[in-house]
């Protein structure tokens, strides 16, 4: 308290007055900065269940999620099967775990459902199947899966009965939770379709863990979009994450605070994971890479943004393998849940990691490498970028996954477009020189 005393005591007497007034001012001001802040989220949140509650239309609650076939003997079995760890007996990686990943044929999901089953351990997914992007993708995705034995769900995170069946089933050890609605400018079309999924199913997620007897640790996937409008480069886990710039990004930072809560009241032990702009084989349509690329094959031009002051865009690209080393890794180093029956029994660990390059390559230069690879020259429309949410440019800071991780990437852009633009011809039937393709 001394240096608040000297502040309300300055050293000239005839000043005493004025300074203690604008000194009380000044700690009125930052204590109404600090509630509005908090006003603001609680406004926010009680908006956007507003809207969610206002807009059932948006949220297809049919058979197709809610109501999706499930249970009996034989899915039962399916699901046990799928869950048991594979490792060899005295395996010096241990027993291994058996892990439920949510959003499993989703990009992310398949590459870090298929390098758990890999390596022996047990996996069982979960998946709406939505139609935000091209559904077929998906079911390659699941097929994929199947075909190394992953058993995926169909079946929506919103569904609480379906949950906790598939915890009564199997006791699994961790939730790998990646589903999410995914795109910063999808949310400006359907904001509904975030809540429900993002903030909603989160929600019911946690429910499903904090009731299971044992409780699971989980890691789940937040984004480098909390940074925001932050300015301070590299981005820091320590950093402000109080501007998001897209209602994507805010339910982000709201999961952020929500499984904080859950892992303070209940004991469930939480990993937060910002990923980078991650991108490779069997990506997400909506990505710039990848749009890029089918445009550039089609012979349409690629729209190109650019920054204020014709600042190009810049992006820490990661590439997905290293992505899912990120999240095997906290997978592994992730500290017991110490609650039972709904109950924290002890303090559990709370973690939060950024997963990036640390190198970010501007969009021009992506585009570049991307016609390198396909021996096409882009048609390139540049515009200034639209207020959309997008943010100039991320950069991550590594410092704290490497340390107790291990995490350390090893896939530049080039190379690693190289990869997805091979995957990419051969998936959808490119040949060099031809523009058919079964898209």
């Amino acid at each position: 308290m001394r240096v608040l005393e000297e502040d309300l005591f300055p050293s000239t007497p005839g000043k005493v007055k004025i300074e203690r007034a604008g000194a009380m001012n000044r700690q009125l001001h930052r204590c109404f900065a600090s509630t509005s802040t908090m006003f603001l989220w609680a406004l926010f949140l009680v908006a956007m269940t507003a809207s969610y509650l206002s807009f059932q239309s948006f949220v297809d609650t049919s058979s197709k999620y809610l109501a999706a076939s499930w249970g009996g003997l034989h899915w039962e079995r399916q699901i046990r099967a799928s869950a048991a760890p594979r490792r060899p007996p005295g395996s010096a990686a241990g027993a291994g775990m058996s892990v439920l990943v949510t959003g499993a044929a989703g990009f992310v999901g398949t590459h870090c459902s298929l390098a758990l089953r890999k390596r022996g351990d047990g996996v069982v997914g979960v998946d709406n199947f939505n139609a935000y992007y091209d559904p077929s993708l998906k079911k390659a995705r699941r097929a994929l899966l199947a075909s190394h034995g992953v058993f995926i769900v169909e079946g929506d995170i919103n569904d609480g009965r379906l949950l906790a069946k598939l915890f009564d089933v199997v006791p699994f050890t961790h939730v790998l939770h990646l589903a999410a609605q995914a795109g910063v400018r999808y949310a400006m079309q359907n904001p509904a379709s975030y809540v429900h999924s993002n903030i909603a199913g989160l929600v019911t997620l946690l429910e499903a863990c904090k009731d299971a007897d044992p409780q699971p640790a989980i890691v789940w996937a937040s984004s480098s979009s909390v940074y925001g409008l932050n300015d301070k480069v590299p981005f820091s886990e320590r950093d402000r994450t109080d501007q998001p710039a897209s209602l994507y990004a805010a339910t982000k930072k709201a999961g952020e605070e929500i499984t904080h809560t859950y892992n303070h009241i209940y004991g469930l032990s939480i990993t937060g994971l910002r990923f980078f702009t991650v991108y490779g084989p069997w990506g997400r349509p909506d990505m710039a890479y990848f749009s890029f690329t089918r445009n550039i094959l089609q012979g349409k031009p690629i729209t190109v943004y650019r920054g204020r002051d014709r600042v190009d865009l810049a992006r820490d690209f990661t590439y997905i393998d290293d992505i899912v080393k990120g999240c095997l890794g906290s997978l592994d180093t992730a500290g017991k849940s110490t609650g039972t029956g709904g109950k924290k029994r002890g303090p559990a660990p709370y973690r939060i990691f950024n997963l990036g390059n640390t190198a970010p390559v501007t969009v021009p230069n992506l585009v570049s490498i991307l016609e390198k690879h396909l021996r096409v020259k882009a048609k390139k429309n540049v515009v200034e970028m639209p207020g959309n949410g997008d943010v100039p440019f991320t950069h991550a800071n590594i410092t704290l996954a490497r340390q107790q991780l291990g995490y350390k990437p090893t896939t530049n852009l080039d190379v690693g477009l190289k990869k997805f633009v091979k995957w990419y011809q051969s998936y959808y039937g490119y040949t060099r020189g031809s523009k058919n393709s079964r898209q």
